[in-house]
């Protein structure tokens, strides 16, 4: 059996599912890690994107720079697929920081590869789904930039990819390549979304603590990990924990802590799924099926899903993967499968082909989409190109409206009991027969 060390350098914890930490509390707990690291020279922040804006992120990113001014010389968003920030984004998100220090990641032309997980021990944690080897790329600024401290951060959160978000995801995919991204997407749409979602230790997380281990060990790499919920009661944001070390150790407490958090487990199936995608965070179904990929264990069968889209413009953030979309579209796996087969430009993309996976009911339930109507929105020819479902967003929100409704289950005035999610990208929701243990 292939085995991953597990070290255990941890410079900072505190949380629980009932802790409320205030943006002093996260600069405090920063501080104090980032003090017993010692004095560096040249420092490279690596946070998420505007897509993870409620992760606490941007404001952490900011702290660093307060903390280690010219010292941090490189901010390094880590895109993934997506499309760069705006200057807006990169302001609201990052506030006083420079934003001169932002790089912008090219998955398709700023990686290196520093080492290959050989297709025997892919094959071996995937249960046999996939048996290729998969490629370790990071973008060449973490090799080439002579840096003595690098910065992964990030909230750790329930994840269709790779079961729960960030720690050294946030490396291999959020400044990977093309192929590592790829095939990392696809081992976990073969594998089973169902399987991974709410999981810590899964076959994707697993090849990507391989290559940790044994590809970039030597790096300067720490942590900073935060645990972000809706608080029910309040229906606010609130941030739970803050973990800060440099191994397996500090995602794996993060990681109990987002299930206590992000995990709702459902007595019943729901019949009836409404969600809201914030328009600041969602403009794409590649980001958008969030509200298919984190509900769908709990939909019922011949279920519906009703997703509000007001900023719906486009269906993958990637020109070339939103293409693809276009073509094949959401039909579910047999089909995505098949067109894999017959179709080497979905070949040669298996992350578009894992997300044609991920984004089906398998024909389970239905999926509505309403885009609002502002111009350049997808229109309803294209929402029903793809195999979801179309309906008017002024006429769906008269009934459903967001800002009459609470998260969870809503008694409509006419006795119809819907289940309302305010922001798909903050849990995971399962009925308790489907949830994988």
């Amino acid at each position: 059996m292939w085995e991953v060390r597990r070290g255990s350098m941890l410079y900072y914890e505190i949380g629980s599912a009932n802790h409320e930490l205030s943006a002093e509390d996260l600069k405090n707990g920063l501080f104090e890690a980032l003090k017993k690291l010692g004095a560096r020279q040249k420092v490279l922040a690596i946070p998420p994107d505007y897509t993870r804006l409620p992760s606490r992120a941007g404001e952490l990113t900011e702290m660093t720079w307060q903390y280690y001014g010219n010292a941090l010389t490189d901010v390094l968003p880590a895109l993934g697929t997506h499309t760069p920030m705006t200057d807006h984004q990169i302001a609201h998100m990052f506030g006083s920081m420079p934003a001169s220090l932002i790089r912008e990641h090219d998955w398709r032309k700023d990686v290196v590869t520093v080492g290959t997980v050989p297709p025997e021990f892919v094959k071996e944690v995937s249960g046999g789904a996939v048996d290729f080897e998969w490629p370790a790329q990071v973008n060449k600024l973490l090799i080439e930039g002579d840096f003595d401290l690098i910065l992964s951060i990030g909230q750790v959160v329930p994840h269709e990819v790779v079961g729960m978000a960030n720690y050294n995801k946030n490396i291999f995919v959020g400044t990977g390549g093309v192929e590592g991204i790829n095939k990392s997407h696809f081992v976990g749409a073969a594998y089973g979304m169902e399987n991974m979602m709410g999981h810590a230790d899964t076959p994707v997380r697993r090849i990507f603590n391989y290559a940790s281990e044994h590809f970039t060990n030597h790096m300067p790499i720490v942590y900073v990990q935060t645990v972000v919920g809706l608080d029910k009661t309040d229906g606010k944001i609130k941030t739970r924990g803050l973990f800060i070390g440099d191994d397996y150790e500090v995602f794996d407490k993060a990681a109990k802590l987002a299930l206590l958090v992000n995990f709702e487990m459902l007595e019943i199936p729901l019949k009836k799924v409404v969600v809201y995608l914030d328009p600041t965070e969602f403009k794409s179904t590649w980001l958008g099926n969030k509200s298919v990929y984190r509900t769908r264990m709990a939909i019922d069968d011949d279920g519906e899903l009703i997703v509000l889209a007001p900023a719906l413009k486009e269906f993958g953030e990637d020109k070339e993967i939103d293409r693809l979309i276009r073509k094949y579209g959401y039909f579910g796996t047999p089909a995505t499968l098949k067109a894999c087969d017959e179709n080497e430009e979905l070949r040669n993309n298996l992350s578009a082909a894992a997300h044609l996976i991920h984004g089906s009911s398998e024909a389970r339930f239905s999926i509505t989409y309403c885009p609002g109507k502002e111009a350049g929105n997808l229109t309803q020819a294209e929402i029903e190109s793809v195999g979801f479902h179309y309906a008017d967003y002024d006429l769906v929100t008269a009934k459903y409206n967001p800002t009459n409704l609470r998260d969870g289950f809503n008694t409509m005035p006419d006795g119809e009991e819907i289940f309302y999610i305010s922001n798909p990208a903050l849990g995971l929701w399962a009925f308790r027969d489907r949830f994988k243990y």
